[in-house]
């Protein structure tokens, strides 16, 4: 089996394991209705998400409600409705799977670091990828500074004993290239998320991959 010079590959969520955006439009919209305000479409969404749940729902609030009293109404319908439904159109990207289990057949450690709070992270990483081995599955806890804070990124290499400079990041917004960059380590963009090439150009990865094939060639060849 090929060798890779990586010994750790960490990978953000939403938007580079799994596509969410319409569970979370759903679920933020229907919070939206039932207070009575506006909605937004789906493609709206994919440039609220990617900084917590707190941030989506500042962004998706109108104007004249974007305050923390608002935020903590829109938290305590929308976490509820998003648990029970956040698995109804969410799917794993194509060959995400395949990789992960190839990773972890050659030793390579893989771990999860996402904005997503905790109790979704793990409960959704359990419920899509239940035989696969991560070292870590770290999210949004109270008390953390969130990505692009690289605290999550030293967590996790304290967790797997890895150094900086063989690990690999891979994520799809400008947030997790930062959050690599701001970590010291290997910055992959993926183009099949939620956000533009361009957003990941203006980060200057060290890769832009648009295939989980072109990813899993990067991780090895």
């Amino acid at each position: 089996m090929t060798k890779s010079e990586y010994k750790l590959v960490i990978f953000d969520l939403d938007g580079t394991l799994i596509n969410s955006v319409t569970d979370l439009a759903i679920a933020t919209n229907y919070t939206l209705q039932y207070f009575g305000l506006p909605m937004h479409t789906e493609d709206e969404y994919r440039y609220f998400v990617g900084n917590g749940v707190n941030m989506l729902l500042y962004r998706a609030l109108p104007e004249g409600y974007k305050n923390d009293e608002w935020i903590q109404k829109m938290r305590e319908v929308m976490l509820p409705y998003y648990s029970e439904h956040c698995t109804d159109k969410t799917a794993p990207y194509t060959g995400i799977s395949s990789l992960l289990n190839k990773l972890c057949d050659s030793n390579i450690k893989i771990a999860v670091a996402s904005n997503k709070y905790q109790a979704a992270t793990t409960a959704m990483v359990k419920h899509y990828f239940p035989d696969v081995r991560f070292v870590a599955t770290l999210g949004q806890r109270d008390g953390v500074p969130i990505k692009p804070d690289p605290t999550i990124v030293a967590e996790i290499l304290n967790i797997a004993n890895v150094d900086v400079k063989d690990v690999l990041y891979v994520g799809d917004t400008a947030v997790d290239m930062q959050t690599a960059n701001r970590a010291g380590v290997t910055a992959v963009g993926v183009t099949w998320g939620f956000r533009p090439r361009a957003e990941l150009e203006a980060e200057n990865p060290r890769f832009i991959v648009d295939t989980v094939g072109e990813l899993e060639r990067v991780i090895f060849d």
